[in-house]
């Protein structure tokens, strides 16, 4: 069985759009880490950075699952879409937790996040684009 080979330049193009969508998310998922200390800590203020956070974590989520999208109809990985979909829709039940109050899963939740994430960012970045 043969598959056929995606074109060069738009293989190079997917997977890079990957790269930075991946690497954006695995960004704002680290300000959110700092922000749910300050948030655990009573630091003024750190409430609302950290839902800005959730808001901009939906935002770089969604384009993460646009670009793992695009590069599978490239030829790509399709596991990429299904785990950077998961963990969108994570992250709108985070949310919803989050403003529960409801820590003891808010808090687990956030590991399946960052394993979620970080497995697209690392997969991403031992790809080797097609020049």
């Amino acid at each position: 069985m043969t598959r056929t080979a995606p074109t060069p330049t738009r293989s190079t193009g997917t997977i890079r759009a990957v790269q930075a969508g991946a690497a954006l998310s695995v960004v704002v998922l680290l300000f959110q880490f700092v922000t749910a200390g300050q948030v655990l800590a009573d630091s003024s203020g750190a409430r609302d950075g950290h839902g800005a956070g959730a808001i901009a974590l939906h935002v770089v989520g969604l384009l993460l699952v646009v670009a793992t999208l695009r590069h599978a109809r490239a030829g790509g990985a399709r596991w990429p879409v299904v785990v950077s979909a998961a963990v969108f829709v994570a992250g709108f039940v985070q949310a919803a937790l989050g403003d529960s109050g409801n820590m003891a899963a808010h808090v687990p939740g956030s590991l399946v996040l960052s394993i979620g994430t970080v497995w697209v960012t690392a997969w991403a970045f031992t790809r080797q684009p097609v020049a």
